[in-house]
């Protein structure tokens, strides 16, 4: 087990650097089920053009915290999150101003570093997390948790049964 410490509320350092240097600068995990999120990593992917800077990582898919900074299927889903190649984690707005940057649109979210300006939008995104969900016409987090979980369950265990929909 790894152990870490928090460099700050938006970001924390994995004692246990990647075993080899990543192509990509930076990690996106997002929720590929939420469909405004989708249009924003659609966004980002037309800006990294094909580069690699980005690793986008859905982790409404086949997520595994173990290859993805230690952060886990809950914690990714109730705020965004991102991964550093050194095993940074960041998270919040943080990581939309290091995306834009590294993507050379930093310019957008430039303002957001100015400490009253970035304390609005950071004060904005967690209302923004905090319900986007709801927003999406989506089920709440428990309930999204719950159903992956049982999902897990029934394919490593291979035996759910299946509902008239084919989901456990």
């Amino acid at each position: 087990m790894s152990s870490s410490k928090t460099q700050s509320p938006e970001s924390l350092q994995v004692s246990t650097p990647p075993q080899s240097s990543p192509s990509w600068q930076i990690e996106l995990l997002y929720d590929g089920e939420c469909p405004l999120c989708v249009r924003e990593v659609n966004f980002l992917k037309r800006r990294d053009a094909g580069r690699g800077l980005v690793a986008f990582v859905d982790i409404a898919g086949d997520y595994s915290p173990e290859a993805h900074g230690g952060v886990d299927f809950e914690t990714a889903m109730g705020r965004i999150h991102a991964v550093l190649p050194d095993g940074t984690v960041v998270k919040n707005v943080e990581v939309f101003r290091r995306v834009y940057e590294i993507l050379g649109i930093g310019w957008i979210y430039a303002a957001t570093k100015l400490p009253i300006i970035g304390s609005i939008v950071d004060m904005l995104y967690e209302i923004w997390a905090d319900w986007r969900l709801a927003l999406t016409g989506r089920p709440n987090l428990a309930t999204i948790v719950s159903k992956r979980q049982k999902r897990i369950e029934c394919e490593t265990q291979g035996r759910c049964r299946l509902n008239d929909h084919n989901q456990p």
